[in-house]
């Protein structure tokens, strides 16, 4: 048996991946003969420096490279998704912030048009940190986003929503209208500790306020194969999650940091580098995963 360090998910018969588990054979994408409804898809972890922001750009690149129309959306105070995908600071007007807050702005009125084609943005900045605040005493607090993305549902393929660092109500919301949560997660210690918090989160939010919420996968960022811890930690996580931890493993590569840097995901500054194919990989998956939904 052979061990991919994950190229082209075509691999030969009997390969097996970084997770430990023999590679499952994927098509190339069928192209689309008309886009939507779209399928929502919250990237979140409470833990920060995992990778979210990273995997939401490439893979929303990913995606949109085959024939899907995607819609990202920056829930981060922070900015890091409006800046990683290179909408600058001076050219924001309306943010996601103030589609929730201001029923008269629309979600239309807050879309970029990225240089990916078929890949489009909805900023945030620092006003969005006042957002938890002001929701609050809102009724029916928990499903504001989900109003606010009601008008471009029949628009997009898929809307992937960056969330921040925390289980606070943005990332509520953000599991409210979501049909899958992706979870990046790094192959160390306190990553797997939190993976249960989160979970429990999730079970809760699909409990009370969204019967369609599921785990769509689980995600290993920044793999470093080198180190005995990172590969127990994967052989925890599979072991604990099986299926759902998805068969592409991201690994660590210095293309990342230059990507966020230039602007533009690493399929357009890399686009034969590994890392671009990680995404690919990953895009394949997803597109599996939520063909029958």
């Amino acid at each position: 048996m052979t061990v991919s360090d994950s190229g082209k998910n075509g691999a030969s018969e009997g390969a097996v991946g970084l997770t430990g588990r023999p590679l499952r054979e994927l098509p190339e994408p069928a192209p689309l003969d008309r886009h939507g409804p779209a399928t929502i898809i919250a990237m979140a972890n409470q833990k920060g420096g995992v990778g979210k922001t990273t995997s939401t750009i490439n893979l929303g690149a990913c995606l949109a490279e085959a024939g899907r129309k995607v819609l990202l959306v920056d829930l981060d105070p922070q900015g890091a998704l409006t800046a990683g995908i290179g909408v600058h600071y001076d050219d924001v007007d309306l943010t996601i912030y103030d589609v929730m807050i201001d029923n008269n702005i629309t979600v239309h009125q807050a879309i970029h048009h990225t240089g990916v084609p078929g890949l489009d943005v909805v900023p945030a900045n620092i006003d969005l940190s006042a957002a938890e605040i002001q929701l609050v005493n809102e009724v029916g607090r928990e499903q504001v986003l989900a109003r606010a993305l009601r008008p471009v549902m029949k628009e997009y393929d898929f809307i992937i929503l960056d969330c921040q660092p925390s289980l606070g109500l943005l990332t509520v919301n953000a599991l409210a209208c979501a049909h899958g949560v992706l979870i990046p997660m790094e192959c160390e210690y306190f990553s797997l500790r939190g993976l249960a918090l989160l979970t429990d989160t999730v079970e809760k939010v699909a409990d009370r306020l969204n019967f369609d919420l599921e785990i769509l996968g689980i995600l290993v960022t920044m793999f470093d194969r080198r180190t005995s811890h990172a590969r127990e930690v994967m052989s925890r996580v599979v072991e604990v999650f099986d299926d759902k931890v998805f068969d592409t493993v991201i690994t660590r590569t210095v293309r990342f940091p230059e990507t966020s840097v230039a602007g533009e995901p690493i399929t357009t500054w890399a686009p034969s580098s590994q890392g671009a194919e990680q995404y690919r990989n990953l895009a394949r998956e997803v597109i599996a995963r939520t063909a029958n939904r």
